[in-house]
Formats: C-alpha cells, structure tokens, sequence
C-alpha cells in the first residue's frame, strides 16, 4: 500500500510540473511572438496577446490606461514608425504560475534603436487564461 501511495504521489507531481512546464511554454511563445511582430512595426499584432477587454488595465510611467483600445492607441501614438519602434528583446527573469488560470512575469525589455537613443526597462505582466487562451490582463512597464 506505501508503494502504491508514492507511485501515486510522483505521478500526481509529475502531471502538475508538466501542466506548469507546458503553460510557461504557452507564455513564452507568446512573448516571442510579441517581440516579431513589434519587430516587424506591426502593433496590432502585437497587441493579440492582450485581453480585448474594457478591463485591460496598463501601468506605464505616466499613467494607468483601463481598456484594449485605449493601450492600442497608447502604442500607436508613441511609436509612430519603425525607427522609433526599433528592435525589442525581452529578458524573461521569471513566468510563475499562481493558479491553472492566472500567471505572473517578470522581466526586462529593451529597443535598440538606429536613429534614435535606445530605451528599456523593466516589466511585471499577469496573465489569465481566458476562454482557453492565455493573455495579459494587467501590463505594468517602466
């Protein structure tokens, strides 16, 4: 009987790490896909991995801005043409899993630019998963 309790414990363990290997994976290639498309000068695209909600909420240095559209406009008005936009790497520090549906990271961002001084900072995201698809519900970038 202790033989089968452990088996059943490893098993259980085993099928959590996979389950949390396999969302951190969902969220990185997601944030890999984020930085092509910014790359690219293509910030609706980017923009997917967002949640399309009123609810959206983004922290940057300035102010909070609450809603899809309104981040949407943010990015449109701030980086008007590739030159600004430049060349965006992330440093993932950390993606933590909070629950089967909400996750955190952790990370630094950076746009190295040719025209213009290079810009960077750092970033916390939280993610949910939503209608089965995981996206960022809260963005806080400085």
């Amino acid at each position: 009987m202790k033989n089968i309790s452990i088996i059943t414990l490893f098993l259980l363990t085993a099928t959590f790490c996979f389950a949390q290997s396999k969302t951190q994976k969902i969220i990185q290639a997601t944030l890999n896909q984020q930085a092509i498309d910014w790359n690219k000068g293509d910030i609706p695209a980017f923009m997917e991995a967002y949640w399309k909600s009123d609810q959206l909420q983004f922290i940057g240095s300035k102010k909070v801005t609450y809603g899809w559209q309104n981040t949407l406009d943010n990015y449109l008005k701030s980086y008007p043409d590739q030159a600004t936009m430049g060349q965006l790497t992330f440093n993932i520090l950390e993606i933590k899993e909070l629950s089967r549906k909400a996750a955190s990271v952790t990370g630094k961002w950076m746009l190295n630019r040719e025209e213009k001084e290079d810009v960077g900072g750092h970033f916390l995201l939280i993610w949910r998963k939503i209608k089965g698809k995981w996206v960022i519900v809260a963005d806080c970038t400085n």
